[in-house]
């Protein structure tokens, strides 16, 4: 039978009401055909369970917890060179590897034609000139500072609803891009072509009351495709900003068992705790097949390399072998970009071949994740408690242990920290994009990891969260939850301001 056939008819089961409660809705994507597995034992099933455990008792820390990437845990550096490590337990070859993969992340592409023939392709619309320009030293971007700030490593997305697309069914939200613009608005291009838009954004300061008489500002953001290039954007189009996430960890979440993840989805709320998670579910373009959707803010991508693939094209115009477009994400209404040099056509065949992709892939599997700091403080240990006791963990699952793996050393059987279910979430209006990815609605996103995220002032010079960077520090961002997270950011408003506290200083120690 045709997979996309297969495909289709489980996003039915999955939007549709069934009354047969013992069909696994997610039998499709249980599986990792992105990993070479050694199945666990009994043993080791009943040993994962104990050690993963909620905890109960927060007196002390929990047993490895000051090692959230066991051991591919990193030491903490004093500067900004804190997430650019490598895998803590990463071999010589391959740590190797890693450095020129670090290379080709921070490599600048140049126009074509031109005689650096490795280094030229970029754009024709572009983003950016290199990876590493919006996750900055492999860190967080920040949204805009001023109308003359260009590193600002944020963009626009952009798509359009459409019933003719594939799997255009109830619940399975079918959208493609812009016909002129595609589906993400570059601000950039190269010389003699207009660059698509300039991005906008306006704030509007909110003032939440919290109790113990402290107050907290949250700000709103407004944008604008300003100064469009190619015409009026298609009727309908929906505009979702985004901000580059932390690159750290990234292997380890990608080595989570699938059906790990599925155990923790309760897209009908069966135990009424008011918290529905459900998986994305995304075609795999490598393997033909749907695949469970780990990557990007709705976890609309299966795996580091279609992320990385998909990153390349869209972010800085670079062809390779699952995006061949020599000229990016230029469409075929926009026809000064179509015909513009590009650097398809050499020994590479791509702009980037299946070597540099490769490559890139390894070095971002492998971003090391710091030590935790002051785990085992009072105060941080009574932030964890709040943590514990206003429902956080209900969407940030605190540990998980990855798959054992033949050919990954680095990612193979750790017991990780992320804080994450990489599940999506309905976070409510306040911080609704609108726009629908693969299942993900308007209102859902993938719950972000939490390691790190202490250190993004270090790393990235801000603290700016969520999607948009819109929260200026993290009790904005936790202010901002919504939705399924909203009687958890009630409790928040409510806490006596000494736990008020310590649940942020619980964070900043992750």
């Amino acid at each position: 039978m045709n997979t996309r056939f297969i495909f289709a008819a489980m996003i039915l089961l999955l939007t549709t009401p069934f009354a047969v409660a013992e069909l696994d809705r997610y039998a499709l994507i249980s599986g990792d055909p992105h990993l070479n597995v050694v199945a666990r034992t009994q043993d080791e099933q009943a040993r994962i369970a104990n050690v993963t455990a909620l905890s109960t008792d927060f007196s002390v820390p929990q047993q490895f917890e000051e090692r959230p990437a066991g051991a591919a845990t990193v030491r903490v550096t004093s500067d900004a060179n804190a997430f650019s490590m490598p895998s803590g337990n990463i071999t010589f070859e391959d740590e190797l590897l890693f450095k020129v993969g670090n290379g080709l992340f921070r490599k600048i592409w140049v126009s074509s034609p031109s005689s650096t023939l490795a280094s030229d392709g970029l754009g024709p619309l572009f983003n950016a000139r290199s990876c590493q320009r919006c996750h900055i030293k492999d860190g967080r971007g920040h949204a805009p500072e001023g109308e003359d700030d260009t590193a600002i490593s944020m963009f626009l997305r952009v798509s359009v609803p459409s019933v003719d697309a594939p799997y255009a069914i109830d619940g399975y939200h079918a959208t493609q891009g812009d016909p002129i613009y595609g589906s993400q608005l570059q601000d950039f291009s190269l010389a003699g072509l207009a660059a698509e838009y300039r991005l906008e954004i306006s704030y509007e300061e909110i003032q939440v009351a919290l109790a113990g008489g402290e107050t907290a500002n949250l700000r709103a953001p407004t944008y604008t495709a300003a100064d469009l290039g190619y015409g009026p954007l298609a009727d309908g189009a929906m505009l979702s900003p985004r901000i580059a996430p932390q690159m750290i960890g990234l292997g380890l979440l990608e080595a989570i068992p699938a059906a790990d993840i599925l155990a923790l989805a309760d897209p009908d709320d069966a135990d009424s705790d008011g918290i529905s998670g459900r998986p994305n579910i995304v075609w795999s373009q490598v393997y033909d097949r749907p695949m469970l959707g780990r990557f990007g803010l709705k976890a609309g991508s299966p795996s580091i390399l279609e992320q990385s693939a998909a990153a390349f094209a869209g972010d800085i115009g670079i062809s390779n072998p699952l995006h061949p477009n020599g000229a990016g994400e230029c469409t075929n209404l926009q026809t000064d970009c179509i015909n513009a040099p590009h650097g398809d056509g050499d020994a590479r065949v791509f702009e980037v071949d299946q070597e540099i992709l490769d490559l890139v892939t390894f070095y971002s599997r492998n971003l090391g994740v710091p030590a935790r700091r002051d785990a085992g403080s009072d105060d941080v240990l009574r932030g964890k408690e709040v943590f514990n006791d206003i429902g956080c963990v209900g969407c940030h699952q605190p540990s998980f242990v990855t798959h054992r793996l033949e050919d990954q050393v680095e990612q193979s059987f750790q017991l990780i920290w992320p804080y994450t279910d990489m599940l999506l979430h309905d976070m409510g209006d306040g911080l609704a994009d609108n726009r629908p990815e693969a299942i993900a609605n308007g209102r859902e996103w993938r719950t972000p990891p939490l390691w790190g995220i202490g250190l993004t002032e270090q790393v990235s010079g801000h603290t700016q969260f969520l999607h948009d960077g819109r929260a200026r520090n993290l009790l904005e961002a936790v202010l901002w939850h919504g939705g399924e997270a909203q009687a958890a950011r009630d409790r928040v408003v409510d806490l006596p301001p000494e736990d008020r506290a310590a649940l942020i200083g619980f964070l900043e120690s992750l």
